[in-house]
């Protein structure tokens, strides 16, 4: 991807040595150094470093907001591109359902952190745009990798850490210490209180917590119809309502009130009185039906699948899921643990094979299920659905996990259309 630049003695930007010549500088960063000789063997204009671009797209004119964490970094980070909108401010967001500016989708969905070329075209385009914050998501894969390198962060955000993404990074211990490295400067950190393994640089810390004593701590919630709470900052005390379900889901609220009082000078009561009006994320706790009640998320780790299976224990609950294909193999079997430990009935299917067989997925997840009475393997997505909504009946739920908003299934290394909303649906209007 070439990057046009106006008023500079080089016509292009890349970070693609082979895109590189005469008119085009190459970018060099972490993660393309090795590259260095084939650019300057393509003719590159000249070698500019990453901090160059940065001053040359005035990204110091925008403040920019990391959120890390397993899971909940989608909806804190909308959480808080919703809440500063509302409040009137201008804001872009990043992450993985793709670029939003100023209440428009400017992209689709892409990697939760692209390349940092990519992540800085996007942060000139807010700053063009006349945003005056850029949220984005930051994965585990782009704090390892220097996706985020040169990148001054106004505030950053730790939801939570449970395991994920073993397949890359090996082992829980080097994954908890990606996740807390992006947190051992001296900037702005919001940090959740109740994270046992959190581990962060004091300075400029702030918290966030419902269990334990924080800066901004929940002193008393509901979950009834959806959610509400009491948030305690210091000597003030103001309340709020959402329309978000679950538990985990006060965490995100908690997280994004907090944020948006120390990013703005506004009042805590104002930056609450937004709060109901975020209705949530597609594809995270997104009820497709009411009557019958199914609801699908796109929880995919065993800690994700806790959370919002709690979130509606009060249910009997038929549960559809499967596992990633060439990933983390270590959660599979932790995966089938929590889905009939919770669940009435499980239905193990395929999610996205990649390039595994999806027998041996199942099989993966099959070892850590002791109640096998429990569970039904369809490794046919679409049947699995519509198993489990034909053996629905009074007010059971259909929980449908691991894809949330997705439109495609990956098969080896093809996409091929397949949506749980729409599978729903359509599954519904033939009956």
């Amino acid at each position: 991807m070439k990057i046009e630049l106006p008023n500079q003695e080089f016509r292009y930007i890349t970070e693609n040595s082979t895109e590189c010549d005469s008119d085009t500088a190459f970018v060099l960063t972490a993660q393309n150094e090795k590259y260095l000789q084939n650019a300057k063997q393509n003719n590159a204009h000249s070698i500019i470093k990453i901090t160059d671009v940065a001053e040359l797209f005035g990204i110091d004119r925008i403040k920019i907001v990391g959120i890390t964490g397993t899971n909940g970094k989608t909806t804190t980070a909308s959480a808080i591109y919703s809440f500063l909108l509302d409040l009137g401010y201008k804001v872009a967001m990043q992450g993985t359902r793709g670029l939003f500016m100023n209440d428009e989708v400017v992209e689709g969905k892409s990697l939760t952190t692209p390349s940092v070329l990519n992540t800085y075209r996007h942060i000139y385009q807010a700053v063009e745009a006349g945003c005056e914050f850029f949220i984005m998501e930051v994965s585990s894969h782009a704090i390892a990798q220097k996706r985020i390198e040169g990148l001054d962060f106004e505030l950053k955000i730790l939801t939570n850490i449970t395991q994920d993404h073993l397949d890359y990074h090996k082992t829980i211990g080097e994954y908890i210490a990606v996740k807390n490295s992006f947190f051992q400067d001296e900037g702005k950190k919001l940090i959740n209180r109740d994270e046992e393994k959190a581990s962060f640089n004091m300075k400029n810390g702030y918290a966030y917590g419902i269990e334990n004593n924080a800066t901004y701590k929940l002193i008393a919630y509901s979950l009834n119809n959806a959610s509400s709470g009491i948030i305690q900052h210091f000597e003030q005390i103001v309340p709020f309502t959402s329309s978000l379900h679950g538990f985990f889901n006060l965490y995100n609220l908690m997280a994004a009130i907090s944020a948006t009082h120390i990013l703005t000078s506004k009042k805590l009561e104002d930056i609450c009185d937004v709060v109901d009006n975020f209705a949530g994320v597609s594809g995270r706790m997104e009820q497709v039906s009411q009557e019958p009640n199914i609801i699908v998320d796109f929880a995919h780790t065993p800690d994700g699948m806790k959370q919002v299976l709690n979130a509606l224990k009060e249910k009997e609950l038929l549960v559809v899921f499967g596992a990633g294909g060439d990933r983390d193999k270590l959660k599979r079997p932790l995966m089938g643990k929590v889905a009939t430990s919770l669940a009435k009935k499980v239905y193990i299917t395929s999610d996205n094979p990649r390039g595994e067989d999806p027998q041996t997925i199942v099989d993966d997840i099959l070892e850590g299920i002791s109640e096998k009475n429990k569970v039904i393997v369809e490794l046919d997505r679409k049947k699995a659905i519509k198993m489990a909504m034909d053996e629905q009946s009074g007010d059971e739920v259909v929980v449908i996990l691991g894809k949330g908003d997705e439109n495609y299934q990956i098969v080896y290394d093809k996409k091929f259309p397949f949506d749980d909303r729409e599978v729903v649906r359509e599954i519904l209007a033939q009956k």
